[in-house]
């Protein structure tokens, strides 16, 4: 019984640190765009890195 009375003052500290970390996380914008990399990595945009990689790969030597 005494491991309880130690263990949920602990344990409402870790709940209020939490709690502090994710008020803080909310107001510097960490949740602002929850969809925004999830759709640009369907985007194709390697069609532009690979037409200057063969450019370079195929140029004429001088």
């Amino acid at each position: 019984m005494d491991v309880i009375y130690s263990l949920i003052p602990g344990m409402v500290f870790f709940g209020l640190v939490f709690v502090g970390v994710l008020i803080w996380a909310v107001k510097k914008g960490q949740y602002e765009d929850m969809e925004g990399n999830a759709s640009r990595i369907l985007l194709d945009d390697d069609e532009d890195t690979m037409l200057h990689h063969d450019q370079k790969v195929h140029a004429p030597k001088a």
